[in-house]
């Protein structure tokens, strides 16, 4: 049985470690509480722009484009400012600054913290060296990561396509059997990918085929059986062109496309060639192109006498605009004249009415008008077609 000394002294011993453990978790506790706070006066201050007025915004400078801002404020949110409106704009965080008519390299790209004040921006190093720039030198400013993946690093074969694919077949079982499909992919990968920063280069992909097939018994039937008739629908595009911008608006183009078309007689259309282009307009909500180009054209028919080696153009201009509702249409018109045979020439046009359906879902509405002006015997010069379809945008 345990004495009463021996109890003494073990409770004693107890006390002693309790005080001892308590002391040694209030030590630790006022030990953090110097690192809690220089965590908490570490946490970077949000951005401060000041308005010529003397008003203020504070939040988080999203990217600068010449003389404007881009402003993401918890008041007001994203907001684009104009530079003239600016008496100064604070940001703690780190960018990528361009200078404005200079090609993108390591000697024109400044990197660092930056402070407008009096109409001249000022760029901090992380080596501490400061730059100086005045209002109508700027470029962009963006940030590092978007400077990282869109100008710095070279883009991967899958990196920015967007674009649609699109389905859709009609079938008929009844005294007359017919079965009619169309599908097509729409792709268009344009780098940088931002639609703010300047176009380096852009790769265009379109391929769209409309095959039909009609069974026509012979009525009244005869004896013995008549075979049917069978009426044959393949109208097949498929083009593909890249664009290099030597300027924000002009570019370099070459390109490629291959057609066949029953209902003009024609089994292949073969155009290479290469020219210039021109974007006039390019905002945000829309964008037109102009296009220009020298190419050879081979054309076969289904019947030989009327092949063709062509030398000619091709003038061009396409459209997309965003309407309001997620509503987009596209729309174009090509021109081909044909120097070594005047009689040779032929167009084309399209338009397509994208709509909305469920997420990336939606119904495309589109129309295609194809003209030769130099068909096969017997055909006709222009085949019309109109195609409703489901679509599925990629991005």
């Amino acid at each position: 049985m345990e004495s009463l000394a021996d109890y003494t002294s073990n409770s004693t011993r107890r006390v002693t470690s309790l005080v001892a453990a308590f002391a040694l978790t209030m030590a630790a506790f006022f030990t953090m509480l110097p690192a809690r706070a220089l965590d908490k006066s570490a946490k970077p201050l949000p951005d401060l722009l000041v308005f010529t007025n003397g008003d203020q915004l504070t939040g988080t400078l999203q990217r600068g484009i010449g003389n404007s801002v881009v402003f993401n404020s918890d008041v007001a949110g994203e907001v684009r400012i104009s530079l003239d409106k600016v008496k100064s704009l604070r940001s703690s965080g780190s960018f990528a600054v361009l200078r404005k008519n200079l090609p993108v390299s390591k000697r024109s790209v400044i990197h660092g913290t930056i402070l407008y004040q009096d109409k001249k921006l000022t760029v901090t190093t992380p080596q501490g060296s400061v730059e100086t720039m005045p209002e109508d030198k700027i470029g962009y400013i963006i940030d590092q990561d978007t400077y990282h993946h869109e100008l710095a690093k070279l883009p991967g074969p899958l990196y920015g396509w967007n674009g649609e694919i699109n389905g859709g077949a009609t079938l008929v079982r009844s005294t007359n059997n017919g079965s009619t499909y169309d599908a097509g992919v729409s792709l268009v990968r344009a780098i940088p990918a931002v639609p703010f920063l300047p176009a380096r280069n852009r790769t265009s992909f379109n391929l769209q085929e409309t095959y039909g097939k009609m069974t026509q018994p012979v009525i009244p039937p005869t004896t013995p059986p008549t075979p049917p008739t069978v009426t044959l629908t393949s109208i097949f595009h498929s083009a593909i062109e890249r664009d290099q911008y030597f300027s924000p608006e002009f570019y370099f183009l070459a390109q490629t496309s291959f057609d066949h078309n029953y209902a003009q007689g024609l089994n292949l259309q073969e155009v290479f060639g290469s020219g210039v282009g021109w974007t006039p307009i390019k905002t945000g909500r829309q964008q037109m192109d102009m296009k220009a180009d020298l190419h050879y054209e081979k054309q076969t028919f289904q019947t030989p006498a009327s092949d063709h080696n062509l030398i000619g153009s091709s003038v061009s201009e396409t459209y997309h605009r965003n309407l309001p509702r997620k509503l987009v249409i596209n729309e174009s018109a090509t021109m081909m004249p044909a120097w070594n045979n005047s009689n040779a020439y032929s167009a084309n046009a399209m338009v397509a009415l994208v709509m909305p359906v469920f997420k990336r879902l939606g119904l495309t509405l589109s129309s295609t008008e194809n003209f030769l002006n130099d068909p096969a015997a017997g055909y006709k010069k222009n085949s019309f077609q109109f195609v409703t379809a489901a679509s599925y945008t990629l991005r």
